[in-house]
Order: C-alpha cells, then structure tokens, then sequence
C-alpha cells in the first residue's frame, strides 16, 4: 500500500473512532464474505463494520487517543463502530457470534473505556435505550398522572364549595354583605329590658286590686 493510501486509511479510522459512541473488536477468521454481509445488516443502521489492518489500526487508535489495543489487534480483524444504541449493537454482535462461532469478540471501548469481552457480553445483556425509554415514559406518565389527581382533587372541593355558598348567598344575600344570615333570637336589649321594668308595677298593682275584690266577696 502506498503510503498516501495509507495515509488516508488511518485518518479514515482514526475519524470512525472519533465520531463512534463506541468499537468494538472482533476477529472475523472462517467467515465467509456473505456471513460478514449478514452481519452488518444484524448491526443496523446506527453501526458499520470494517475490516482493518492492524497496524494501521493500531496508530489511528493512538491519534484518537485511544490506549490499550495494541494486544487486541492481532490475527484478521474487522471492528463495529457504532453511532446509535452501543447495547443494541452488543446484543447484534453476540446474537452473531452465537449464531456463527467463527466470530470472536475480542473487546471495544466505550466513552474512552476499554471494555474486555466479558464486559461487551454483560453490555449486550443490557436492556436497550428503546425499552429504557420506554419504562421511563411510562414511570412519568403515571407519576404525571397522580400529579394531576393531586392537583385536580382540591379544585374540585373548591368548585363545590363555591357552588355551596352561591346556592346560600341566594337564600340569605347578607352572606355577601359580610353578615353571618340572619340571626337566631338574641338577648334581649337594655331597651326591652327598661320596658319590662316599667310594666312590673302596673302588674303587680292589678293582681293587689284582684285580690282585694276577692277578699270583699
């Protein structure tokens, strides 16, 4: 390969590595030109999947500040750059690799991470950033909908007590004044009370002559 040839394969791979959300490495021996097809439909739209020399790998990894690879870039290998969902794309790996033992992953990295095989496996037995979002939407629509009970049910105590103190503002319009309705009997005033003084002695002088009258008889 010429060395402007090579040239441009690394900055190509060192741009994949830069603008993927992850990588993963795999060593593709024994598989056959449509396995490999097959597999990068698996992987969708949101990840490609490239055979690359090793030692160009190797210094693209570098220039992309990735450390670490060097002892995973070794026999034929092809790595997953993916742009979307990394758990989606882990489970499309491993559900291949079970399929097609000839595939071998071999490890990635994630958010600059360096993820062993083992770890891209418990990765891909995540659940996707679909079915995440999904739980999530349901967990507020519920949380959103006890949100609007808890606001609903005191304006509608409200709204039933206006309507309770319309309906006695018509029975007793002086609720509206500020007044309390009308009032139950009261005390008896100082005036009434005066009255009642005055009208004592004319009793008592009646029932006198009454019993007089009486006496005479």
């Amino acid at each position: 390969m010429a060395r402007a040839d090579k040239q441009a394969a690394v900055a190509e791979i060192t741009e994949s590595f830069s603008g993927a959300a992850g990588a993963v490495l795999t060593e593709y021996r024994g598989l056959t030109v449509k396995e490999l097809q097959d597999l990068r439909r698996s992987l969708g739209a949101n990840a490609s999947y490239a055979v690359v020399k090793n030692t160009l790998a190797k210094i693209a990894a570098k220039e992309a500040g990735i450390d670490g690879f060097d002892d995973l870039l070794t026999g034929p290998t092809a790595i997953a750059f993916i742009q979307g969902d990394v758990v989606e794309a882990a489970k499309g790996l491993r559900d291949f690799a079970k399929a097609n033992p000839a595939l071998v992953i071999k490890g990635g990295v994630l958010d600059g991470n360096l993820l062993d095989a083992s770890e891209i496996a418990k990765l891909a037995d995540l659940e996707s950033r679909e079915v995440l979002l999904g739980k999530l939407a349901g967990a507020m629509l519920a949380s959103l909908s006890q949100a609007v009970y808890l606001l609903n049910a005191p304006l509608a105590q409200a709204a039933r007590l206006a309507g309770a103190l319309e309906a006695k503002a018509q029975e007793d319009p002086s609720i509206l004044a500020g007044g309390a309705g009308t009032p139950a009997a009261a005390e008896e005033t100082p005036a009434a009370e005066d009255a009642a003084a005055e009208e004592a002695p004319a009793a008592a002088e009646a029932a006198a002559d009454e019993a007089a009258e009486s006496t005479d008889a």
